[in-house]
């Protein structure tokens, strides 16, 4: 079965950086675009990053543009999200998603941003 999980989340103090990792596994993670998600009590899941199957096309949200990077070892099915320049606004659920028949999301890796 289709197994998503993350790792890496944290306190970090605003300015800071951290690397979330997702671990991937139960479908083939070479041939399909991956994404993180976050969300905050109250607040719609949004879409933060995604990559293509080969890592030759990401894109990002706007609020993340520049301090935020997306990247994926297909040879170990891994993919990554490295923040920098965390903001307190970037606190959150952070979530690894694939649509593959359907959509499959991981349990989620906390992340605040806080002095």
């Amino acid at each position: 079965q289709v197994q998503l999980v993350e790792s890496g989340g944290g306190l970090v103090q605003p300015g800071g950086s951290l690397r979330l990792s997702c671990a991937a596994s139960g479908f083939a993670f070479d041939m399909w675009r991956m994404s993180w998600y976050r969300q905050t009590p109250g607040k719609e899941r949004e879409l933060v990053a995604s990559i293509s199957s080969t890592g030759g096309n990401t894109n990002y949200a706007d609020a993340v543009k520049g301090r935020f990077t997306i990247s994926r070892d297909n040879a170990k099915n891994m993919m990554y999200l490295q923040m920098n320049s965390l903001k307190p606004e970037d606190t959150a659920t952070y979530y690894c998603n694939v649509v593959w028949n359907k959509v499959y999301w991981g349990q989620g890796t906390q992340v605040t941003v806080s002095s």
